[in-house]
């Protein structure tokens, strides 16, 4: 249960996968700085400092961290958001 971290090949994204659906249908969703998305879980990961873009699609969103940010001070705030939405 709850959210797992997983790495990606790029050391400035890390995926975060639940056990919930977060998005209904088979798009995508990217948002980009200066974007905003209909779904509030990304604006608000949009919000934390050191949050560069994220994408998201059915159970998982990938972050991408801005490259002077360290995953060790960013993932706990990644991760009250997803808790903030009920991941």
């Amino acid at each position: 249960m709850g959210v797992r971290v997983e790495t990606t090949p790029n050391p400035n994204a890390l995926k975060f996968t639940t056990d919930k659906l977060i998005f209904e249908g088979t798009n995508s969703i990217s948002v980009m700085p200066g974007d905003e998305s209909e779904h509030e879980i990304m604006n608000d990961l949009m919000k934390v400092a050191g949050v560069d873009n994220v994408f998201g699609y059915q159970n998982f969103i990938t972050v991408n961290k801005q490259f002077d940010v360290e995953w060790d001070n960013l993932t706990p705030k990644v991760q009250e958001v997803f808790e903030k939405h009920g991941y």
